[in-house]
């Protein structure tokens, strides 16, 4: 069974956070500095962003991860360190600082950055902050360190389960930040996941590549994929669990409990996407294979104008065939059904590849709560996938319009 807990990045044991206010951003009520640490180095996997323009914490992070460990997360916003000249030795210099501060090795520390991209990073006042960082450091700080990696996320997001392997108790708790430039394709913005679980690093490796596949990689809010978009995990074994070394039940708890988190957050990300009024759950059923159903998801909530229409709760369910229609995936358009669902009921719009009867007035009722559910079915076969997204609105324009200035 595997129950929510409160606690964040900090609910597993051993795990400890802070956020501060080092002066990267301007507005000095916003924390822009987070740090975690594991009392004992961890196990660490990542996965990062497919785009070709990557952020200089990106490459210093692969790099310092490959034997496996890592003992501490350093995150900054206000500034992505991309595209800057010096950004690798600005991104060693983050980790050289928190590696002293906590008496670690320097490629034990796992280092991020988000915000605007191609302005220089002074680490000056990184290094100012770093010793009220260091000492602010609690179970009880989760929260810290999650305002201190959003940028324009309007709401910390964090969530934490608790499940038991072999008998022992364990933990699993994340914090992500994401509003803005999120698309599929291992983007996910920024997600820092612990737990207190003893897995090897190669199977920690194979379970976050394994579910981002169905979580991140299945969101978009505006079709962009972000340069320093990372998911990792640090897995310190304080539990006390007999170590997960290869597949079997253990490893498969163990999956079930970091995909209830990365779908909790991935809800999270979308339901405060940049300008968003309503989160969109896209769930396609009857599909012909997995990449089918995944394809026709992601088209269907990757849809401008279909995003749009839910803004202005219009059942216009022309744009979903429209977005199944160009998706690529193998589908028989007159097999094709359509509902729209959500907290007031449930309209069906389209069986067979077209229009039925129903209510707009129904319909509009059950489009203006702020969640909504886009039914398919294909009628093609037992497959099945959800993808998650938001409504586009007139203040993802004015958001992203100033967003350097």
């Amino acid at each position: 069974m595997i129950k929510t807990v409160s606690g964040g990045v900090c609910a597993a044991v051993g795990f400890s956070a802070n956020g501060v206010h080092c002066g990267i951003r301007k507005n000095r009520f916003k924390k822009d500095l987070a740090l975690v640490y594991s009392e004992k180095k961890a196990a660490a996997a990542a996965v990062y962003t497919t785009n070709l323009v990557k952020g200089a914490t990106l490459t210093v992070t692969k790099k310092h991860i490959e034997n496996g460990t890592a003992q501490a997360v350093i995150c900054n916003s206000g500034n992505a360190n991309t595209c800057n000249a010096n950004g690798i030795e600005v991104a060693e210099k983050m980790s050289a600082l928190a590696a002293e501060a906590l008496g670690i090795p320097t490629d034990e520390v796992v280092v991020a950055s988000t915000g605007v991209i191609g302005q220089p990073l002074d680490t000056e006042p990184i290094e100012n902050a770093m010793e009220s960082l260091v000492s602010g450091l609690s179970p009880n700080n989760s929260s810290f360190a999650a305002e201190a990696i959003m940028t324009t996320d309007t709401k910390p997001k964090e969530v934490a389960v608790e499940f038991e392997i072999g008998g022992v108790k364990c933990r699993l708790g994340g914090m992500a930040k994401g509003s803005g430039m999120i698309h599929p394709n291992m983007a996910t913005m920024l997600v820092f996941l612990t737990t207190d679980a003893a897995i090897s690093s190669e199977m920690l490796k194979k379970a976050i590549s394994t579910d981002v596949k169905n979580t991140f990689n299945m969101l978009s809010i505006d079709g962009d994929t972000s340069t320093n978009d990372m998911a990792v995990v640090l897995a310190n074994g304080m539990a006390g669990n007999r170590e997960i070394t290869s597949d079997g039940e253990d490893f498969s708890v163990f999956m079930q409990a970091l995909n209830t988190v990365n779908v909790q957050l991935s809800r999270m990300i979308v339901g405060d996407g940049e300008g968003a009024t309503k989160l969109l759950e896209c769930a396609v059923s009857g599909a012909s294979s997995d990449m089918a159903a995944k394809t026709v998801a992601k088209s269907v909530v990757c849809s401008s104008l279909l995003k749009a229409a839910m803004f202005g709760a219009d059942a216009n369910w022309g744009r979903v065939l429209c977005a199944i229609g160009y998706s690529g995936a193998d589908v028989d358009i007159g097999k094709v059904g359509v509902s729209f669902v959500s907290a007031k009921g449930e309209v069906k719009v389209c069986e067979n590849g077209a229009g039925v009867e129903f209510s707009e007035e129904k319909a509009k009722e059950i489009l203006l709560e702020d969640e909504i559910e886009i039914r398919v079915t294909l009628g093609d076969g037992a497959y099945s996938a959800t993808a998650w997204g938001c409504d586009l609105t007139y203040d993802y324009v004015k958001i992203n319009g100033d967003y350097r200035t």
